[in-house]
């Protein structure tokens, strides 16, 4: 019988890739390092985080018995200003999770030129099985907890996964009534009523629409009638989703944690919203077909918003990527491998250190209305922000094209430049 010789598996499966966050965001600051010709010692001062507290937190539950939940707040970097970051509740929060995602806000903050360092906080909690009372006598002792730490001129938090507006209000409340003073900059993307500002709550969205936008024009592909595939129904991509289509582009995919919708002729954003609200998933809205997250990935559109995880564009399917752009809404969702494949593939990729940085850019906006004790109107606010999105693209570009890179290298080489800059200036002490 002759013998049938087949291919070793390995030669058809992608190499392991590292996939912690924190691995994944040294990575990516040694390969800009590299470009910059950053000296060693100040890259070591650069790459390394300036601050971390790990504290517990107990929490008297509504079933009267005593849980102690785990948190974290990372700072960074505060070479440029205070550090600025959320905090999330989720089970799947790790140290080096937070880590990674402070050390983005530094390269974020810089990326769009805001006067703030970096950092980021979290509970490893699940607040979906947890009550509003819970949530917020866990909230009040977290925030006593890192207090020491936390101010407007120290470190502001803001709102991020399972996180928000209310979230923010009892943040505020517990820093003002135990340092003894009304305190509404201590924490950005509060409710209106108590210092927030307008435009916060679409302010990401706008953010990646403005560089989708920006993205289009070079790849000289029209945003009228472009097809959109949005990974993620939350916060970012359902005000995406309906600012697309204001735009008369076509959203042809939207997706949530259960799975994905989608139809050729294009997804109403506003009847999506509906069936969203209604039954709690995007699943199955009348006149479109199921879909899996993963198939959403590597649909054939002009335009993927990946607005929900990390680690979902990897070696594993960065190959299959039949997108013409790529804007990242979400922190993370694309590991260095697949920068390259995407690359060579002639992919655009916006990277998140741009692409979702009209949150914090808007969050810098009502940091500065605070202490000035001004509110500016919704479209002065989403004026601003128009500009300085913008103008950060053309200047990563510039960056690109100067060091024959990527976006993402690119949006890197600028800001750790700014950084180091402001490191050296500043010197060390003692």
């Amino acid at each position: 019988m002759a013998t049938v010789t087949r291919p070793a598996l390995s030669t058809r499966m992608p190499p392991r890739e590292d996939l912690n966050l924190f691995h994944i965001s040294q990575l990516q600051f040694d390969m800009a390092a590299e470009l910059l010709k950053l000296d060693p010692g100040l890259r070591q001062v650069l790459r390394t985080p300036r601050r971390i507290l790990e504290v517990s937190i107990p929490v008297h539950m509504d079933n009267r018995q005593t849980k102690v939940f785990a948190g974290f707040r990372v700072q960074h970097n505060v070479a440029r200003g205070p550090a600025k970051g959320g905090i999330r509740y989720h089970p799947g929060v790790s140290l080096d999770e937070v880590k990674a995602l402070a050390a983005w806000m530094t390269w974020k903050t810089a990326t769009v030129n805001i006067p703030f360092g970096g950092s980021k906080g979290g509970v490893i909690c699940d607040p979906k099985r947890m009550s509003k009372g819970e949530l917020e006598r866990m909230t009040r002792r977290f925030t006593y907890e890192i207090l020491p730490i936390i101010g407007p001129e120290k470190d502001i938090p803001a709102p991020d996964v399972y996180t928000d507006a209310q979230t923010m209000a009892w943040v505020m409340d517990t820093y003002a009534t135990t340092v003894g003073h009304s305190s509404p900059a201590v924490v950005t993307g509060k409710p209106i009523g108590l210092g927030g500002s307008e435009g916060r709550h679409e302010a990401t969205s706008r953010g990646v629409l403005a560089m989708a936008e920006e993205a289009c024009k070079l790849k000289r592909i029209p945003l009228r009638g472009a097809t959109v595939a949005i990974q993620g129904f939350g916060s970012v991509g359902r005000v995406a989703c309906r600012l697309f289509a204001e735009k008369r582009a076509k959203v042809v995919a939207i997706s949530d944690s259960r799975g994905g919708a989608y139809n050729a002729r294009g997804i109403d954003p506003l009847r999506a919203q509906r069936y969203k609200d209604r039954t709690g998933t995007v699943v199955g809205m009348p006149g479109t077909s199921r879909i899996s997250n993963d198939d959403l990935l590597t649909l054939k559109c002009d335009i993927l918003v990946p607005a929900a995880l990390q680690n979902v564009i990897t070696l594993a399917n960065a190959d299959q990527i039949k997108a013409r752009i790529i804007v990242e809404g979400a922190n993370g969702p694309t590991t260095p491998h697949a920068d390259e494949v995407l690359h060579r593939k002639g992919v655009l990729v916006v990277p998140d250190v741009l692409a979702n940085a009209g949150g914090v850019t808007v969050s810098y906006f009502e940091w500065v209305q605070n202490l000035q004790g001004y509110c500016w109107s919704e479209d002065e606010v989403n004026a601003r922000l128009d500009g300085v999105m913008r103008r950060a693209f053309r200047e990563v570009v510039v960056s690109a094209q100067k060091n024959h890179a990527h976006l993402r290298q690119g949006a890197y080489v600028l800001a750790i430049g700014r950084v180091a800059e402001a490191t050296t200036s500043r010197g060390m002490f003692p």
